[in-house]
């Protein structure tokens, strides 16, 4: 199926490891103009190094989403690099893992710039640029957290809801304007963030993250983790003009993991 994608104009934050890096690698193999930003430059460099194999063109934009201005310059420098953005793909990472009772005021202020603010001003930022768009769609990434609370993951658990709320309710909002807005709720996936938390799960208990990851792969039906190039096929498929009439959609990427009906 042609997802009808050549040729389209992305930003992706959090995109140079992980689930926003294999986003990102779909979408180049599909004819995007990418404009992929990470804290780091020289992750980005080589992300970009990797992605050029693709032949996509390619804008490098490191910046730390979670500092107010920065979501506006990246969308700048995406209209000045391509002259127009048609997808936005939100990703920032996930918050540190803890109790409520370990967890201070400042640490909740920092979790709600990295988990929430950031996808507010990203979209903010890039609405005025995605209202010229043919096919403007914006793709936050959020967890299965929202349906389903993890234990020790109070802040994902907490903050992450509210992405989802606002993501509903700009696909109400911005309907009107053609403007769609879907997210993704990852379950566990092979990504170095996760492999943090089971490290750190496994320091807790005294067990090992083989152990760990052997317990959480039970936990599927499918018997086993993620891999990131299982959530970006979903995700460039959401973001694409080929899921035109989609929008609003909390969708669960997590092999089963989720044991509701809705």
């Amino acid at each position: 199926m042609d997802l009808g994608l050549q040729g389209k104009t992305a930003l992706l934050t959090g995109a140079s490891r992980g689930l926003g890096f294999a986003t990102a690698r779909v979408l180049a193999q599909e004819g995007v103009r990418l404009a992929i930003n990470s804290r780091s430059p020289d992750r980005l460099a080589r992300a970009k190094q990797e992605l050029d194999k693709f032949g996509a063109e390619i804008l490098t934009l490191p910046g730390d989403v979670t500092q107010v201005g920065i979501p506006q310059k990246l969308v700048d420098a995406v209209l000045e690099g391509f002259g127009g953005l048609d997808l936005l793909f939100t990703n920032a990472g996930g918050p540190p893992p803890g109790s409520f009772e370990e967890i201070g005021e400042e640490t909740w202020k920092e979790a709600i710039d990295l988990s929430f603010m950031s996808h507010v001003r990203l979209i903010r930022a890039a609405l005025p640029a995605l209202k010229h768009s043919e096919a403007p769609s914006v793709l936050t990434v959020t967890s299965i957290s929202i349906k389903q609370p993890i234990p020790n993951l109070v802040l994902s658990n907490s903050i992450r809801a509210a992405t989802a709320g606002l993501t509903k309710t700009l696909a109400l909002e911005l309907g009107p304007d053609g403007i769609r807005f879907n997210s993704i709720l990852p379950s566990w996936t092979h990504t170095e963030r996760v492999e943090q938390l089971l490290r750190d799960r496994a320091d807790r208990k005294g067990t090992s993250v083989q152990q760990e990851i052997a317990m959480q792969n039970q936990q599927s039906p499918l018997g086993r983790m993620g891999q990131p190039e299982e959530f970006a096929r979903a995700a460039a498929f959401l973001l694409s003009p080929a899921a035109s009439y989609i929008t609003g959609v909390m969708l669960p990427v997590d092999g089963g993991t989720y044991r509701g009906l809705f």
